[in-house]
Order: structure tokens, then sequence, then C-alpha cells
């Protein structure tokens, strides 16, 4: 929520500067995310009155003004705008003054006729994104005077991200009652009188879904002036909390919401036919709402109809049939209290996120409807004009939250505060808090005011007044702990080294969400059918992951897109694969990369990463967890995978651990990634349970190598030759290599060569060369019966 800081003081205005009245709310839990200037420097920018108009000798469209700038001072400014008046009062930037958007004003000839100055609207004064014309001022603006002046523009604009459960501080008024609590300084409420009726029109109001809306008060005001504008200091009270002036009567409505907290409504009286009607939607009911968009409620929405349609979503956006226009003389009022989880299921539901749905949701004060109508009669009665109507107030009060007492210990509050607090002091912030503490012994029953829902407990009353006596001022104090070692099993391997491996191969960790995109996850994992999220965030965060690939791969695309062309990510997560009727939790380590190989350098050519220098790293891992080698690459086939490209992970005794691969072209091309992608994923069970070295004694008798070259076809793997030769070589063999591969000339098509080293040693005796020659025959025959593999010549 933003709100004007000045605005904020004319309540409650503590010795503190915006820094430091930032900080305190802060400190006190509503914390200001922000804190920005409402509008750009404005030097030499001041009210200007137009006394005269002249048509410009040369352009048809342009025409000559005289404008006062007071003490007998006047300009001649050529102006285009189709709004200016005589007796316009209107910003003008004089000579030597720098506009926001970079224009720095000289005096100058348009189309041969002299300009001194030039007339501003809004969008020229940084006020506005938009403007149709000049910026009209009120009749009270001096000529002379700094705009910045008039309009109050040294302010700034507090941005306070609220919790959810502080729906009470979604206004100035809420605010303000904080800000109390916390500094001590009396609040100024504007003084808020029942406004008498002038006439005895009313609407039946029937509420039919009594426990969705138990209380809801309405007004009718007839005979408004359609001509008349909003004042200028509801429209930048407004424009500097984000919202932009419509109507006047819509602007009040707005205006009170921000003020007080409670969302209003305003309809046009000539368009609703008999009563009003607070119910459920009826089966294809549909209309068109304010933001021109038709809805059809789902069944269960609540909505305010009158006997013939609907012309409103309760609490969320009114209808576009009813609203008011400029050709509105009569208007009926609305404020209402509709139950907070109501709200909130349908605004999800269709989508729509709205300043009077973000309050009702989090739950406006059921004593607050009939302040603020009487508050939004008066200012209406003071812009517009016409004759209000008695207010027609339906209440069914078994349905209105209820406030209950709340018993407080002192000895509760020392506990768990670690604070020796006098009871006088915690009774002093109960009261600034509003509430009403009773004190009986050593306890308090307390009683919170209407607006404090979320007071229910003991421990929502101590952390009040922990909050409120300031978190920076309680005791730091050690807990007493027996400190005992936990035993950890040699063999586990910490996810913290399992990051440190990888950090140290040049990666870096991502965290990504949990919930996907759903056409992201059937691209990625088409096979399984992914856990739906009842209520998402929103449209692409509707499904549970499967793979930590959707969330890696979005995340090389938002670093491709901001010019990262070598990026390396990993990311140790959880995943939730289907499993029955739920689902169950997986953790795993999964890695994504693109890009170069190695940064730019001298020593090296330039070359893309590809899918060996990934198996690197990810061998690297398998022998940080000290199972490299008891574990085993094959060929293996993934949809979201490069056909060719990708490999199986398999564990002796565990089966498939992970995958490797390229990220297959149709999806690379459908994600918009503009370079091959290289992926992992491994189960994080198989990484963390090692296994533990065990020294065996080196042997005292010379070891001998040998070397062997054999041609076997191209889709024989190295690893089938390795496990064939460990095999057959038996326990003579104590070290294999593959150093070689070689394809061309000399090489048939479709065949290979692999080029081996075998080491062999007896722990007991030296080998002859007839041992080793019995191990090199049994080797190259297992290779040729297994493998059809020959010698290389």
């Amino acid at each position: 929520m933003k709100i004007s800081e000045k605005w904020l003081r004319e309540w409650v205005s503590p010795k503190l500067d915006t820094q430091a009245l930032a900080h305190r709310l802060t400190m006190a839990g509503l914390e200001v995310g922000a804190v920005e200037p409402v509008a750009p420097k404005l030097d030499k920018v001041v009210v200007g009155k137009i006394v005269s108009i002249a048509p410009h000798p040369s352009a048809d469209k342009l025409r000559l003004c005289r404008v006062d700038i007071g003490k007998g001072n006047a300009l001649d400014i050529v102006c285009g705008a189709v709004n200016a008046a005589v007796g316009m009062r209107a910003p003008v930037a004089l000579e030597g003054a720098t506009l926001p958007n970079g224009m720095t004003i000289k005096r100058t000839e348009i189309r041969g006729v002299a300009s001194s100055g030039m007339l501003c609207s809004a969008q020229e004064l940084g006020l506005a994104e938009s403007a149709e014309g000049l910026l009209a001022l009120g009749a009270d603006a001096k000529p002379g005077t700094s705009i910045t002046e008039y309009l109050g523009l040294d302010d700034s604009a507090l941005e306070v991200e609220l919790t959810p459960n502080r729906g009470d501080c979604l206004s100035v008024a809420g605010l303000a009652r904080e800000l109390t609590a916390i500094t001590g300084v009396k609040m100024k409420s504007p003084a808020i009188k029942p406004v008498k009726p002038k006439h005895r029109l009313r609407i039946p109001v029937k509420l039919e879904a009594q426990q969705d809306c138990p209380h809801y008060i309405g007004r009718v005001v007839t005979g408004i002036n359609a001509q008349a504008i909003t004042p200028m200091w509801i429209k930048e009270k407004l424009r500097r909390s984000g919202i932009r002036s419509i109507h006047p009567v819509v602007d009040v409505t707005n205006y009170v919401m921000l003020e007080l907290g409670q969302p209003m409504h305003a309809f046009d009286f000539s368009k609703i036919h008999g009563a009003i009607h607070v119910r459920h939607a009826a089966k294809d009911e549909s209309l068109v709402l304010l933001d021109g968009n038709r809805l059809t409620p789902r069944p269960g929405s609540l909505l305010i109809a009158d006997d013939v349609q609907p012309l409103a979503l309760a609490g969320i956006m009114g209808g576009m049939d009813s609203a008011v226009s400029d050709s509105t003389r009569d208007l009926f009022l609305e404020s209402a209290w509709f139950r907070p989880g109501t709200i909130s299921v349908r605004a999800r539901e269709h989508g729509l996120q709205t300043d009077s749905s973000y309050r009702f949701e989090r739950g406006v004060d059921p004593a607050l409807q009939r302040l603020a109508m009487e508050r939004a009669t008066a200012l209406i009665l003071d812009i517009v004009g016409g004759k209000p109507g008695p207010v027609i107030e339906q209440t069914v009060k078994r349905h209105l939250p209820r406030v209950s007492p709340v018993s407080l210990r002192l000895e509760r509050v020392k506990r768990l505060l670690g604070l020796d607090m006098p009871a006088k002091d915690a009774e002093i912030i109960l009261q600034r808090l509003g509430m009403k503490p009773k004190k009986a012994g050593n306890k308090w029953t307390v009683t919170p005011p209407s607006y404090r829902f979320d007071i229910s407990r003991e421990v929502d009353l101590i952390e009040e007044i922990a909050r409120i006596h300031g978190y920076d001022r309680l005791p730091s104090r050690r807990p007493r702990l027996d400190m005992a070692a936990s035993p950890v099993p040699e063999s586990d391997i910490g996810e913290s080294r399992l990051r440190a491996g990888l950090i140290d191969r040049d990666y870096q960790e991502a965290v990504t969400y949990s919930f996907v995109e759903p056409g992201i996850q059937a691209l990625i994992d088409p096979q399984l059918s992914p856990a739906r999220l009842a209520n998402p965030i929103s449209a692409d965060m509707a499904v549970m992951r499967t793979s930590l690939w959707p969330g890696l791969l979005q995340t090389i695309l938002y670093n491709q897109n901001r010019q990262q062309t070598r990026i390396r990510f990993f990311e140790l997560g959880r995943i939730f694969l289907p499993q029955g009727e739920g689902f169950h939790e997986e953790p795993v380590l999964a890695g994504a990369v693109c890009g170069e190989a190695l940064t730019e350098q001298w020593g090296l050519p330039r070359r893309a990463v590809d899918f060996h220098d990934m198996k690197a790293d990810v061998e690297a891992l398998l022998v940080l967890a000290g199972i490299g080698s008891f574990v085993r690459f094959q060929p293996g086939q993934h949809p979201a995978l490069h056909p060719g490209q990708t490999a199986e992970i398999h564990r002796e005794g565990d089966g498939r651990i992970g995958l490797l691969g390229v990220l297959h072209p149709g999806a690379q091309s459908r994600l918009g990634l503009d370079r091959p992608v290289v992926l992992f994923e491994l189960k994080l069970a198989a990484l963390r349970n090692g296994k533990i070295p065990i020294f065996h004694e080196f042997s005292r008798f010379p070891s001998i190598r040998r070397d062997l070259a054999i041609l076997v076809d191209d889709s024989t793997s190295a690893q089938a030759v390795l496990d064939c030769v460990q095999k057959a070589a038996g326990t003579l063999l104590v070290n294999l290599e593959l150093f070689d591969e070689y394809r061309g000339k000399g090489i048939d098509s479709g065949r290979k060569s692999l080029a081996l080293g075998l080491t062999l040693q007896d722990s007991s005796r030296t080998l002859n060369e007839d041992d080793v020659e019995r191990v090199m025959t049994q080797v190259m025959t297992a290779l040729q019966t297994g493998l059809g593999a020959r010698p290389r010549q």
C-alpha cells in the first residue's frame, strides 16, 4: 500500500523525519519497503492565471495567452492546449526551468510569435502518465506561487508492505493508530458527523447470502452536479497512493477507502430496477465489469443485484451497466462487510485483484461501515452537491465477527520476552493500541477493538507488547543448552559439500519455485501428470514440478535475455512425483549449463560446452561421494533430451539414480533458448550415501603394463568395453585406462578404434610373461566373443 506522508501527518505527526518515521514503522512490524518523492523537482514552475487569449496569426491550432504570474508580472505564452481558457489557473514553467522530461525552457519564437515560458500539463510536470490538456488548478491558486508549494509536492510516498493479518493498517487511519501506539503522540482524526437526510427515498435491501454479507448499508443521494470536478487536494492524495482520478463520486469512494479502510461503491440510481439483492450467482448469469470484460460468475459467487440483473461482483468490482458516469444525476452509495474467505476465494477464481478485494479478503472492521457512509456522503455533498436520503441498514448480527476478551498474565510476558516489564507499562501499551485491559491481580482481561480481529490468544497480546516496546530493546540472552556432538556417519556426504564441489567447478546455485507453468512441465516431463494447485498464485505457477529442469531452464532464459552468454547453474531441491491419489517428495540435485566451455583466453580455442563437459562434472560429484567406481553411464532416452546424447546413470544395487543429456532441439526452440543446454539430475539420496574408502596394502612386487588397441562398432560404448575387460582380466588387473579413441583414415566406416592401458600386478609374487600373456589372451577372447572386437593392426 502506498500512502502520502503528509496525509499521514495530518492525522498524527511525531517529531521524526521521513527516514526515522519509516524505520519506526518497520521495527514495529509494518515494513516500509520504499520511500519515494511524490513528484520530481520543479524549480521555476509557478501558478499562472490566463487573463486573455488571442488567436495566433500564423497557426490555427495555436493561441497567444497572456498569463499573470503574480506581482504585476505577465507573460506572453504561445499555447496549443484545447482546454486553455480565460480565468484558468495552470502551472507555468518560467525561463530557465528544466522539466522532468529534460526540456529546458527558453525564450523562443513559435511561428513568428515570441513565447516567454510554457503552460504545462500534468504529464509535462511528471505528475501523470498522460494528459489531454493543461493541469487545471483551483480558484484558490495565487499567481506566482511555487507549484511545489501550492500542491504540497515536498512530500514522500511510503510503500508499506503489510503481513496478511494486518488488514487494519490498510488505511491512513490504521497507520495513524499504529504511530500513536509507537510514539505516544496523540492522533487528530477528522470529525465525522451524521448527515441529516433531506428526502425519504429508500431502496429495499435483501440479504439473501447472510453468512457472506451480514451487514449492508446504503444511501440514495439525488440531484448531484454532473459538471463538478474533483478538488485538486483529493486528486493529489489519490495520485500519491497510486490511484488515478476518474469521477468526483468514484474519487470520493476511493478516498474514503484509503483514509478509513472501508471499500465503497457508487451505483447510478437510475440504472437500478427495484430492490437491492445481496445473493449468490445463478447458473449462466453474466455481467460486464468496469474493466470492460464480460464475466460469467461461477455458481456461489457473491453478487450485488437488483430485481432484473447483477450489478456488481460483491467486494471485488462493480458492473459497467450501473456505473457512475458524466450523465449520472442520482446515486446509490454502498458500504458493506463481506466475509474475508468468500472474497479471497472468488477473487482468485476469477483472476481479479482489486484494491477492494485486497482489503476485504484481509478483513475490514465490521464497525466501520456506517462511519464510512457518513464520511463519503459529506464529501460528496461538498463536491458535487445533491440531497442525501436516510441511511438504509440491514444487519444479521449472528454472522458478524465477535471480539472476545483475552486473558494476559504478567509472568507470561516476562517469560516469553525475557523482559521484566512493570505492569503499568504493559497496560499503557495495550491502551495505546486501542484495547481495553481490566487488571485483576497479576493478569488482565483484555478486550481488543473491533478492527483487531487478529487478536485471539495470549501470545498475540504479548507480541503486541513486544513490537510496541521495540524488538531492538528486548534483552539478548543465550539459551541454555546441553552441548553434545551428534554422531554423523562417515559415509554421509553433506549437502554443503556437494554445493561446494559444484561451486569449485564454476557453477552458481539457483533457487526456483516448486510450482511451475503447466506448459513447460509438459514439455520437460510429458509422461507424468503433475499435482495441480487448487489455488495457484498465478497461471504460470499452477502445477508442482516433477523435475528441477523447468526452473533451471527458465533461469537460463532469464539470464540469456540479459545478454549472459556463459551460464552454469545448479539447484538442490525437492521434486513432487505422482503416487496413487497423491504424490511423494524426493530431494534431487540438478544442473544446467550453456555457452562457452571456458572463459575466453589465449591458451585454448573457444568452444561450446558439450555432453562430455557435463559428464566430467557429474563424475566429479560421484567421486566426491565415493561412489565413482560403482556407477555406470548407459545410453538412454528422455522426451526432453537429444536422442544419441542422453545417458542414464546407474548405481550398483540402486538402479537408475539420474539422467544426463543435451536438451532436445525442439524443446530448445519452444523455450526460446538461442544455444544448446546440457542438463543433469541426480537423486540426492544416492549421493549422500557414499562409500567409505578401504585401505589395501601396496604390493611389494612390480607391476606390468600392456596396451591394447581394438576395433569395435561405433554403437559399442566405451563403458561396455571397459566392463568386458575388467571381468575377463580378473584379480590381476589393478588399473584400467581408456587413453585414446580414433575414427578416420585407416578405419572402416561404422567402426572406431579404442586404445586401452592394462596394469597387472599380484600381491604375493612377481608376474612372468606367461601370466601376462594368459590374461591378455583371455581379455581379447572376451572382447571378440562378447563385443565383436578385433585387434587393430
